[in-house]
């Protein structure tokens, strides 16, 4: 809870030395050691030049109930009243409703409790919640993320649809869809029959929430 480290970083892979898997301390502000011992990332390969191991989840049993067990403390706690329900948020995508998407992240958000005066106030947390949010939407449809790797925020993909997602803070909403076209994130998926959208979408740090989004066709 206490560790800035990037969740996407886990979900990819980490590497570490073997003398900080070994010499784990309780206070170290490094959570891989710990993840490691704990049986959550296991060694999936070693670089002999500099000696370090490659550690990723083993499985996506694995991966999902992590995930799951960190939804409390980065989204707040769930209840039987305030559930963390992805379910209608998959169905929306599902049915190529994304008005109603919206309206339904936008309630997520809206429900995650913060201090008085605490609310996040840099991009690392947002990408923090929503990192989480997408990729526990993972489980249960394609949804690929990207995040801070040079690649589309986000690409979702089901039966009928496909979603190029890219996130902003408090910048315009055209910074968004700009860089959904300047890098091409749509091109490789321009040959696939589904029907694709580049949708655009922008965070504000007042409003604790999604303020706008924008969406387009995937002509490119």
């Amino acid at each position: 809870k206490q560790s800035k480290m990037p969740l996407y970083s886990l979900t990819d892979g980490v590497t570490a030395k073997e003398r900080e898997l070994k010499d784990y301390r309780v206070h170290d502000p490094d959570p891989v050691p710990l993840f490691y011992q704990s049986g959550y990332l296991t060694i999936c390969g070693y670089d002999r030049r500099f000696r370090n191991y490659k550690l990723r989840f083993p499985n996506d049993e694995v991966k999902y109930g992590f995930l799951e067990s960190l939804a409390n403390d980065v989204l707040g706690a769930t209840t039987r009243e305030n559930p963390l329900s992805l379910d209608r948020l998959i169905i929306d995508l599902e049915s190529g409703d994304l008005e109603s998407f919206f309206k339904g992240l936008q309630s997520l958000f809206a429900s995650i409790p913060y201090p008085e005066g605490k609310a996040p106030q840099y991009e690392g947390e947002w990408s923090r919640q929503l990192f989480l949010i997408l990729s526990l939407m993972g489980a249960y449809t394609s949804c690929e993320v990207h995040m801070a790797t040079g690649r589309a925020d986000c690409v979702v993909k089901t039966p009928d649809y496909i979603y190029v997602f890219e996130f902003k803070l408090d910048k315009p909403i055209e910074d968004a869809m700009s860089q959904i076209d300047d890098k091409g994130y749509a091109i490789p998926y321009t040959a696939d029959n589904r029907k694709l959208y580049k949708i655009g979408v922008v965070f504000s740090t007042e409003k604790r929430n999604v303020s706008d989004w924008k969406i387009s066709t995937g002509e490119v």
